[in-house]
């Protein structure tokens, strides 16, 4: 057997409606003019916040370098391997949420699973591991978990892809939040499980019909930034090794915090982008800069750096116009050069960042258990 979801209380249930609510509310006020501005800094969060829980750190720039298929602004390490393997593995999983053929298998894990760890051919990447495995808090060192015994492996995830290929009754939120939750207590891998359970969660998201891009459903963000409570509650779930009749609650309950809080931040932030978007469509207006440099400066104008590749990129335009568009901006005065030919990228000025500090930033966001006590 594997770990079955909780019946679900009052309490939860309106959690999820309100999640529901939330999630309604910010697909109505994201127009397309800065949705892409939305997706790419969403995408490259998750990436982000995905693979910092496994102790694989980038910069924001790199990470955004990886969701548009860029070389890092940083030299090539580990790090960047493991993120850029997450990226097109979450591409993939992009690709598949709407598409009518697919199910659910083990080879098709096995394949995200490669995507993901690839670039160490010493960790099994794509095959069930071989021994046993433990967990340990990337923090502290402590050992927290000791998964099942490698033979049962194979047979309890043909149990977890059949689950995740049946019909099921309950909330796309709590199916998706089980998938993570059983991937993670099997460990199948020798590596990459934590990624892969995210991943994976995010994967059940994306193919529940939401209206939502699969990106702005996803929690790999949330739980990066939130890294010690995830692993204290998986840690409490789990009881240090593999026990799939403990009760899930406080996980479920765990996820539906994360989801609440995860939209409301995705609220707060399309607000601000759309607040300097319309500072940007001004300064347009004016004849000051391009209208088609717009979601460059915003970019900027959240903390990210600005190379002529991506400029090209996000207006459609060649290497010349690009750089005349740059310069054009720069002259403007809301965006700095630095560095020389190849290795030059543009920065937010003193006047840029000035109106961006005007702009309220998201904040935290309250426990909605704690509201409904």
């Amino acid at each position: 057997m594997i770990f079955a979801a909780p019946e679900l209380e009052p309490q939860e249930v309106e959690v999820l409606k309100a999640i529901e609510q939330l999630k309604g509310e910010l697909n109505f006020a994201m127009p397309r003019r800065w949705l892409g501005v939305m997706r790419r800094n969403t995408f490259a969060r998750a990436i982000q916040g995905s693979n910092s829980i496994e102790g694989y750190h980038v910069t924001m720039d790199d990470a955004v370098a990886a969701v548009e298929q860029e070389e890092p602004l940083n030299p090539r390490s580990k790090a960047w391997f493991a993120v850029s393997g997450y990226r097109s593995a979450m591409t993939l999983i992009l690709q598949k949420a709407d598409d009518p053929h697919f199910e659910y298998s083990a080879d098709f894990l096995n394949a995200l699973q490669y995507m993901m760890t690839a670039y160490d051919l010493a960790k099994n990447p794509g095959r069930w591991r071989p021994g046993s495995i433990f967990v340990q808090n990337e923090a502290t060192g402590e050992r927290v978990y000791e998964g099942p015994e490698a033979d049962l492996v194979p047979d309890l995830m043909s149990r977890l892809v059949e689950s995740l290929n049946a019909n099921e009754r309950d909330s796309p939120l709590v199916n998706a939040a089980m998938a993570h939750l059983n991937l993670v207590m099997i460990h199948p891998y020798s590596d990459g499980n934590g990624r892969m359970a995210r991943a994976l969660q995010t994967l059940v998201l994306a193919r529940s019909g939401h209206n939502l891009h699969p990106i702005f459903i996803s929690i790999e963000e949330y739980l990066g930034r939130n890294t010690q409570a995830y692993y204290d509650i998986l840690a409490k779930v789990g009881g240090g090794s593999w026990q799939p009749t403990r009760s899930t609650k406080p996980w479920i309950r765990f996820c539906l915090t994360a989801h609440y809080r995860q939209v409301n931040t995705l609220k707060q932030r399309n607000q601000q982008i759309a607040s300097l978007w319309d500072e940007m469509e001004r300064e347009a207006s004016s004849g000051r800069i391009p209208e088609r440099s717009i979601a460059s400066i915003v970019n900027a104008a959240l903390g990210y750096r600005i190379r002529n590749a991506n400029y090209r990129n996000a207006a459609e335009v060649s290497l010349v116009v690009a750089g005349r568009d740059l310069k054009a901006v720069v002259a403007a005065g809301l965006l700095v050069a630095k560095g020389e030919k190849r290795g030059r990228y543009y920065v937010a000025s003193p006047e840029l960042k000035s109106i961006a500090d005007r702009i309220p930033q998201p904040g935290e966001v309250a426990d909605p258990f704690e509201k409904r006590a």
